[in-house]
């Protein structure tokens, strides 16, 4: 976490450790501070207080938007496991996306159908880093609810998101973005774990998870986090703040490991979108290497990366976004997941490309023994 987070958080895990919801003067004193923290994150997405549903996560989050379609939902198929794990409790299609992982408008229209309720397509991919069309979809969506109420067909149709992967690099106002539905995750953007919000249009009547005291506007039950949301809200506000300037910072990283990487390794294959994709991810494939060796090597020279998404590598198996993607079994498993954040400077980059550069070749050598 930013220190700035944990500071503006501390005070509310001790001399402000007050359940909001009591009547005495200094838990009211904290039920401002969190209603404050609610609307400042608010305003920040271009949304208000009342439309915010604070959770532990984006995954929660994630499950009470796709929670809201009773008819059939679409997903793509290099969305985060909690979105297709969701999904899958539902009458659902799985989109295909390109080579690039991005969504085909044609083929996403082809998918919905008259009882489409609900879509759900991510601002942007958190293995590859590709970039959503997300406007145009939604501007499509727009489209098809004309043509429903033409029809006489009185099918609800919605747009939820899963920015989290897109927070303090993309914009992410929701009037802009043209969503229903957002999914946003503090930990994103160096703020606390496990702390997540679900922002829902006032057009939208959410039907809760979990039953229980009626917090949230009885959308989700339980003693609000406070220290989670204060430090939310902060970490919101500093990566909003430095936005553009970090956007070319990371772009400016990036170059610089491409360019290394590729001059050592000039059939390496590069996956995102080439225009369209997060300015702080980096994926790069070495073909018949076994990249977790790769890993356990460079983790040992203090350079820490991953082999495709912290969830997928915990399992074992091999990643959804790229099998979804085509890749073949023997590239994808010299897949290097690399991503720049506030800790990457220009001289740790330089270090990490040239402990990349010796390790893919050391384990090439050892193959060809």
């Amino acid at each position: 976490m930013d220190e700035r987070v944990i500071t503006a958080m501390l005070p509310y895990f001790q001399v402000a450790f007050f359940n909001p919801s009591s009547p005495y003067a200094p838990a009211v004193a904290v039920r401002r501070a969190y209603e404050a923290a609610k609307e400042s994150i608010a305003r920040q997405i271009g949304g208000k207080a009342d439309e915010l549903v604070m959770t532990a996560g984006a995954t929660e989050s994630v499950n009470l938007a796709i929670h809201q379609a009773a008819g059939h939902v679409i997903v793509a198929a290099t969305e985060h496991h909690s979105v297709l794990r969701a999904a899958q409790t539902k009458d659902h299609t799985i989109l295909d996306v390109d080579e690039h992982g991005r969504v085909s408008l044609d083929h996403l229209r082809r998918a919905i159908r008259p009882d489409t309720e609900l879509i759900s397509i991510a601002l942007a991919n958190n293995e590859i880093g590709t970039i959503q069309p997300l406007r145009d979809i939604a501007a499509m969506i727009k489209e098809i609810r004309i043509e429903r109420r033409a029809q006489g067909n009185s099918t609800r149709l919605l747009l939820h998101s899963d920015a989290s992967q897109g927070v303090g690099q993309l914009d992410i106002h929701v009037a802009r973005l043209g969503v229903d539905l957002l999914t946003l995750n503090a930990a994103k953007m160096y703020g606390p774990k496990q702390v997540g919000l679900l922002w829902a249009s006032s057009q939208v009547v959410l039907r809760p998870l979990l039953a229980g005291g009626g917090q949230e506007h009885g959308v989700r039950s339980g003693t609000e986090n406070v220290a989670g949301v204060i430090g939310f809200e902060r970490a919101l506000t500093l990566v909003s703040d430095r936005r553009e300037s970090e956007v070319q910072r990371l772009e400016t990283l990036k170059e610089a490991m491409r360019k290394e990487l590729t001059a050592a390794f000039p059939d390496a294959v590069l996956s995102g979108h080439p225009k369209h994709q997060l300015a702080g991810h980096l994926h790069i494939s070495f073909a018949h290497l076994d990249a977790e060796r790769v890993l356990f090597a460079l983790e040992s020279r203090g350079v820490l990366v991953a082999t495709g998404s912290a969830c997928a590598a915990n399992k074992g198996t091999r990643s959804h976004v790229l099998e979804a993607i085509g890749m073949s079994p023997e590239v994808a498993d010299g897949s290097l997941r690399i991503t720049f954040g506030h800790l990457s400077s220009s001289e740790n980059t330089a270090l990490a490309s040239r402990a990349i550069i010796e390790e893919v070749k050391r384990e090439y050598e050892r193959m060809h023994r």
